[in-house]
């Protein structure tokens, strides 16, 4: 824009002799435009709407600080992004079938989802298990479950993401442990593990631990990956259960990067040089249904973390302010009416990821808001993204849209607000303290308010629930658990207490409780002393609750 006030000036004119006769002719169809995050939005972005923060050292180039453009000068035109589909259910054997049949079918990675009772601490065999077992993801309570789990799946080619946290140190342990068990060296073993237990007590609530040692443990993984996994992301720090509790992009992409640069401070606690962990940290984010105000979401990220890891943390290296990220399509966004119109959310929401430069992507199949995927729907979905990557064209151009001037006032209103949210978490007593006064839980209760009375209000439009509704019943096909899996998950358990060494067991049980209960003592060597022995899931983590008591909800909404 050569000269400011010149189209200043032809800006006021259009909007006197062009729009407002148009409008005239033909009123708009609503009073009032904006987000699903009800930011309100102009109809049409000009170079007035980025003012000074559009300027190009704050959007940059792909591969150069700040990354709002992305973080690879080529982007997709060197590597497709890893498509994951999040696959896990009933026994071990049939989790791993369909590991295979998707990476078969042109999956680059896979995503491991884990059942209730395997998430909270508990074995299959425990009363609290009863009739969660296999029911929401894949049972596991020793290694010999994570041994059948990744049978003929190659630890040192395949990259593996675990969705696990508050028993994270255990399921990292299992791994390696496996890895060492075929010969494979850790630093040939890549993955991802999600070990983000501040969302956890944000949103999700799957806890065991009260935050402090909850947090130890994270941070446990952080310094032990760092040392001895190198091609492993000890956490994914998660925004996409922020936003599935019914949270706002901006309050998703403000707590979830607070969450991190807590992580970062928390860490560096332990004497490491910021340089050494940071490069593998990564981020996990939702890809709700506006596409745009998704696709700067992202751009606000990556500035945002980079101007936090150079002049916050100081780092030197990097790579160390490159935020990369998975995401995922927003499961909360899909519904049980209609539900084959999922795929065109899915496709949409998908794309709006591409278009903002994710480095892993997984698609939400069209039952899952009914059952876990079915192996056709788990296909569509997997389809989904490789339309978009072969067909589409999209891969093809390196940040299609940086320059837009409605993208980029978006993502720099995105930006200012989550920085206003930071300076409040920082008022508080950073992210813990904010926590445990339930600041973080009531933002995204009252937005989540807001938007289902908007819903109610028909003021925002979900296809199927509250316009376009069909009378008639339609159903699909869904996946059903076998109640056997429960029996046989328990007698398998049954026969690895049998036949390990109990005397061993508990041997390695008492070292993790002594080291549990040092201060700052990092206890992932004991947990993996414990799991080659076949110490259980459940006998582990009661030695943590023994040490560290557990978490109760103080009922924040």
């Amino acid at each position: 824009m050569n000269n400011p006030d010149r189209f200043k000036d032809r800006y006021a004119a259009w909007q006197k002799e062009v729009y407002a006769p148009a409008l005239e002719r033909a009123p708009e169809r609503m009073a009032r435009f904006s987000t699903i995050s009800d930011l309100e939005v102009e109809g049409l972005g000009t170079p007035l709407s980025l003012e000074e923060n559009g300027a190009d050292d704050a959007i940059g180039l792909p591969g150069e600080f700040p990354f709002t453009r992305g973080i690879h000068p080529t982007m997709y035109r060197s590597r497709l992004w890893t498509m994951r589909q999040f696959a896990g259910f009933g026994r071990p054997e049939e989790t791993n079938r369909r590991f295979r049949f998707l990476l078969q079918n042109g999956q680059t990675g896979l995503s491991t989802a884990f059942d209730m009772p395997t998430l909270m601490g508990y074995d299959c065999d425990h009363p609290r298990a009863r009739g969660e077992v296999g029911r929401e993801g894949v049972a596991v309570s020793s290694l010999r479950d994570m041994e059948i789990l990744f049978k003929d799946i190659p630890l040192d080619r395949v990259t593996t993401s675990m969705t696990i946290n508050c028993t994270a140190p255990i399921a990292m342990a299992m791994y390696l442990a496996l890895a060492e068990k075929r010969g494979i060296s850790w630093d040939q073993v890549g993955g991802t593990i999600q070990n983000d237990m501040l969302k956890e007590f944000i949103a999700q609530r799957e806890w065991m631990l009260p935050p402090r040692p909850s947090l130890d443990h994270c941070v446990d993984i952080i310094e032990f990956c760092s040392r001895h996994v190198p091609r492993w992301n000890p956490i994914s720090i998660s925004g996409y259960h922020i936003r599935e509790a019914g949270s706002t992009a901006t309050q998703e992409l403000a707590f979830t990067l607070f969450d991190g640069i807590t992580y970062v401070e928390e860490t560096l606690r332990r004497r490491l040089d910021v340089d050494e962990f940071a490069p593998r940290l990564s981020f996990f984010f939702n890809l709700h249904s506006d596409f745009f105000e998704e696709v700067a979401k992202l751009r606000a990220a990556r500035r945002i973390w980079a101007h936090a890891l150079r002049d916050r943390f100081h780092a030197k290296n990097p790579r160390s302010w490159m935020l990369r990220t998975h995401a995922q399509t927003a499961g909360c966004s899909l519904t049980a009416q209609q539900p084959l119109i999922n795929v065109a959310r899915v496709a949409l929401q998908a794309l709006a990821g591409v278009m903002s430069g994710v480095q892993s992507l997984h698609a939400n199949s069209l039952d899952e808001t009914l059952a876990l995927p079915t192996e056709e729907a788990a296909l569509v979905a997997l389809r989904t993204q490789q339309i978009i990557a072969e067909e589409t064209g999209v891969a093809n151009f390196v940040d299609p849209l940086g320059g837009s001037y409605t993208v980029e006032a978006m993502t720099n209103r995105l930006e200012e607000g989550a920085i206003e949210y930071f300076r409040k978490l920082e008022e508080l007593g950073g992210m813990v303290r904010a926590v445990e006064r339930g600041y973080p839980q009531k933002e995204i209760a009252e937005a989540a308010y807001r938007y289902q009375r908007q819903l109610d209000a028909g003021e925002k439009v979900m296809v199927g629930v509250n316009r376009y509704q069909l009378e008639e019943r339609v159903s699909v096909p869904l996946l059903k658990i076998d109640p056997a899996v429960e029996e046989q998950q328990i007698e398998r358990l049954r026969q690895v207490r049998r036949e390990r060494d109990g005397r061993t067991v508990l041997e390695r049980l008492g070292d993790l409780r002594s080291a549990a209960r040092a201060e700052r003592r990092n206890v992932m060597p004991e947990i993996l002393a414990a799991v080659k022995e076949y110490a259980t899931v459940g006998e582990i983590c009661e030695v943590l609750r023994e040490v560290h008591g557990t978490y109760t909800d103080p009922g924040h909404y």
